[in-house]
């Protein structure tokens, strides 16, 4: 019995998460593979907006390079994949709140995004999308 919660704990984060990305998704592009855009002084390219520096912080998913970095922006897979991995590789400086919240947060806001009031905004707006916390 204790298993079987804890595999139903697993999933429902999943889930969850998988919403919450979906949300962020929509915000950032309505989830469309938009290319690059010039924000706040640098290019965001693709579904989820990502820039150069948090292409690297994520790994590289799909491959090496500026190329490479606006391919896989653009590519949901790819880019959904990137996303997991930087939040994962920051959740540690996100304590203390839920995993969407932490998601939101780290994403709009980089590595120190839960420290700063000015993510609450794009957290909002991404918690009215997707009712979690």
């Amino acid at each position: 019995m204790f298993k079987v919660a804890i595999l139903l704990a697993v999933a429902a984060v999943g889930v969850l998460g998988d919403n919450c990305l979906h949300c962020i998704c929509l915000h950032e592009s309505n989830c469309s593979p938009i290319g690059c855009n010039m924000d706040v002084g640098s290019l965001s390219c693709g579904y989820y907006q990502i820039k150069w520096p948090y292409y690297e912080d994520c790994g590289q998913p799909g491959g090496q390079g500026e190329d490479a970095w606006k391919t896989c922006s653009n590519d949901y897979n790819c880019a959904t994949t990137c996303v997991q991995k930087y939040i994962e590789r920051y959740a540690f400086e996100c304590p203390n709140v839920g995993a969407c919240q932490q998601m939101a947060r780290l994403h709009n806001g980089g590595p120190n995004g839960c420290n700063e009031g000015s993510t609450l905004g794009y957290w909002n707006v991404i918690q009215q999308c997707c009712g979690c916390s």
